[in-house]
């Protein structure tokens, strides 16, 4: 049951978004939980750390099995998200910043790709009027 007007928008905005955004949704989401294990490391709150990475890390692996096996690129791709999680994991058992830094890192490069491959599509698409 959504019990809040936020949890009504945010399914909402997951139910009616094109698969570039959702993909893009998952990339904030990574970041965002990265961030907050980067804060949680400043602070030492590492239960504050382990539940974020751990939650950055889920959205790398979905991104890494929804991957569409017939592209060439899905490979490369597929190589690069294990590496992010072996970043994250490795963050969270030593405590360290520099590898969730170096993660951060590539989820925000990954992000931005995708955003400007989004703006491609959408303004190659006939009829459709952008603002």
């Amino acid at each position: 049951m959504i019990k809040s007007p936020y949890d009504q928008y945010r399914k909402s905005s997951v139910q009616t978004s094109s698969p570039g955004q959702l993909l893009i949704m998952l990339y904030d989401g990574a970041i965002r939980f990265v961030r907050t294990a980067l804060d949680g490391l400043g602070t030492k709150d590492y239960e504050k750390v382990s539940l974020n990475l751990g939650k950055a890390q889920t959205i790398v692996s979905e991104l890494s099995v929804t991957l569409d096996q017939s592209s060439d690129i899905a490979a490369n791709l597929n190589v690069l998200y294990e590496y992010i999680n072996y970043l994250l994991i490795d963050a969270n058992t030593k405590k360290k910043p520099e590898p969730a830094e170096e993660a951060l890192g590539y989820l925000k490069e990954l992000k931005e790709t995708w955003v400007q491959a989004s703006k491609m599509v959408s303004s190659s698409e006939p009829g459709v009027v952008h603002g």
